[in-house]
């Protein structure tokens, strides 16, 4: 059965940071392009960033863009996602998704493109 599990979440003051993790069981990741998404109370799921296959051309969102990595360790068929400088309007529940795909070099951050999901794992940020 495939599977993805997010771990890592937490509560930390602003400007901490935090490693999540996109553990896939069932599959193996390197066919998947990844992506990570964030859904905070009242809003509507956002895509954060993802990586392709070979993990080549990545994509962030404006909002994380020069905070969060994300990357990819296929032998452990693991992603993460590195968040630094952490703000209060991070504070959402986190979920990893996967689309199995042809494309190499490419992903998009579009939740539409992705046909498995995780749980979820809830990061917040306040003092």
């Amino acid at each position: 059965q495939l599977q993805l599990v997010e771990s890592g979440g937490g509560l930390v003051q602003p400007g901490g940071s935090l490693r999540l993790s996109c553990a896939a069981s069932g599959f193996t990741m390197d066919s998947y392009a990844i992506g990570w998404f964030r859904q905070a109370p009242g809003k509507e799921r956002e895509g954060v960033s993802c990586i392709p296959k070979r993990g080549v051309i990545i994509n962030y969102a404006d909002s994380v863009r020069g905070r969060f990595t994300i990357s990819r360790d296929n032998a452990n068929n693991t992603t993460y996602l590195q968040m630094n400088s952490l703000k209060p309007e991070d504070t959402a529940v986190y979920y990893c998704a996967a689309v199995r795909t042809a494309v190499q070099n490419m992903c998009s951050i579009w939740s539409g493109s992705y046909n498995f999901w995780g749980q979820g794992t809830q990061v917040t940020i306040s003092s």
